[in-house]
């Protein structure tokens, strides 16, 4: 356990210094400005969306994740947010696709720039991680990228909370509450 928790901190920390933080920037003010922002992914990419659009709630955003019921429709103003570790998942492309006809920013986490996602978004965070033999051993399939997306969007947090006049206080009187 020690050597795969050591492989998988030592490149999570690798990938996201490679993070342009003019991008990072950039992605803050597009989400404060944003009416409604809308969260898309798939798998466990999916699951690091979810994660995050918790934390935009918390903050008195509107937020949907894509393909829930109570989903509504995205107009010009919103914001889309993808995840993709590789930017070429179909149903990815085709709604950030769709969804940048309509007139809404896109944005897209992927580990590639140039696929499919890449071209369909007008911000794009590339989070790669490094191509190195023991990945494979002790961080299988996407795990690196996975685990950097969520360490990345938990990171803007404290960014989105300033800009939007927001306290821990703030944020949990939203939190969930178990009756």
């Amino acid at each position: 356990m020690k050597e795969a928790l050591g492989f998988i901190m030592e490149e999570v920390k690798e990938a996201l210094e490679k993070v342009d933080p003019s991008v990072s920037e950039r992605m803050c003010e597009a989400i404060t400005g944003a009416k409604t922002i809308f969260v898309y992914g798939v798998g466990r990419s999916g699951l690091m969306g979810k994660a995050f659009s918790v934390r935009l709630v918390q903050m008195g955003l509107d937020v949907h994740f894509v393909g829930d019921t109570t989903t509504p429709i995205v107009e010009k103003g919103d914001l889309l947010l993808v995840i993709s570790n590789t930017g070429e998942t179909m149903s990815a492309a085709q709604t950030a696709n769709i969804v940048g006809r309509i007139g809404a920013t896109v944005i897209v986490i992927t580990s590639n720039q140039h696929s499919k996602l890449g071209k369909a978004a007008n911000i794009i965070v590339e989070i790669q991680p490094s191509r190195r033999e023991e990945r494979s051993k002790l961080a299988p399939l996407g795990t690196i990228f996975e685990v950097a997306s969520m360490i990345y969007l938990d990171s803007l947090v404290p960014i989105l909370m300033q800009r939007l006049n927001q306290s821990e206080a703030s944020l949990r009187k939203r939190h969930a509450i178990w009756v």
